[in-house]
């Protein structure tokens, strides 16, 4: 499946700037000349309609939207919390609070990505 590049408003690519992860994802679209919208993600975190769509690309996995690598994840405890909380907490706690969200996460109307898997994405944006 690869995206229209028409869509220019559709691809939204929250990032953060001292993540070296989303720099390479923002060449990778560059070099491809994607156009994106870029969101600084700790300040404008994606929504719970945007998270619960890029679930909806995941398959359903909702350990796969947190940044389980990251300081705010740990600090949280979340490890030993997400496993006892309904879906609907896990993604308030995501919508609340941009350092918990896996970065880069770029969505459009018709994929969804996160983190930056080179194949992956030669797969969404050819």
């Amino acid at each position: 499946m690869g995206i229209n590049l028409g869509m220019a408003n559709q691809v939204k690519v929250f990032e953060y700037g001292g993540c070296s992860t989303c720099r390479k994802a923002l060449k990778f679209l560059d070099a491809r000349r994607v156009p994106y919208r870029k969101i600084a993600i700790v300040e404008a975190p994606p929504s719970k309609t945007e998270l619960k769509k890029m679930l909806v690309f995941l398959g359903g996995d909702i350990k796969r939207l947190f940044n389980t690598s990251g300081v705010e994840y740990r600090t949280r405890k979340m490890s030993e919390k997400l496993p006892k909380m309904s879906e609907e907490q896990a993604i308030a706690q995501l919508a609340g609070c941009g350092k918990l969200v896996k970065r880069p996460f770029v969505l459009t109307d018709k994929a969804g990505l996160v983190g930056f898997k080179e194949e992956e994405w030669k797969r969404i944006f050819k």
